[in-house]
């Protein structure tokens, strides 16, 4: 999602699949267009829970020069204390900039207003990503219209 909640790319797994393992994949898809030049895939800076925080993820992050605004679970934080100077340094964690995470927080809920969507019962995935993509365009018109 864009820094206004908006949703800029989808992708739909199976119930059980862990959200954190499908971050990688969310960023290699997202393209955000422009009006002179190639579409930007970088973002700026990637806010999200503590589910996130991952030596993978934050590699990953680090490597494209993407600040990570993700807070480091208390047990992590328990490991690298106890492995002392072999533990690593502390990750850097902006709160002010992490308090922005609530307009998807607030999105996501917005989501679940749509009772198919919240309940999940479609028996297809092919009708559940139709539904998102669905909400996903009522969001970007309702903006570009001026609704909200």
């Amino acid at each position: 999602m864009d820094g206004t909640g908006l949703p800029l790319v989808t992708l739909v797994t199976a119930g059980q699949a862990s959200d954190s393992r499908q971050m990688l994949p969310l960023l290699a898809e997202r393209k955000v267009g422009r009006p002179v030049g190639r579409p930007r895939a970088r973002p700026d800076a990637v806010r999200a829970d503590k589910a996130y925080s991952s030596r993978a993820i934050r590699g990953h992050l680090r490597e494209r020069g993407i600040t990570a605004v993700i807070p480091e679970p208390d047990d992590q934080i328990g490991h690298r204390e106890r492995r002392g100077s072999r533990g690593g340094r502390p990750v850097s964690f902006d709160e002010t900039d992490y308090k922005g995470r609530n307009v998807v927080e607030r999105h996501f809920a917005h989501l679940k207003e749509w009772r198919g969507l919240a309940t999940g019962c479609d028996k297809h995935a092919i009708v559940y990503r139709a539904a998102v993509v669905l909400h996903a365009v009522s969001a970007w018109a309702q903006r570009l219209s001026g609704m909200t």
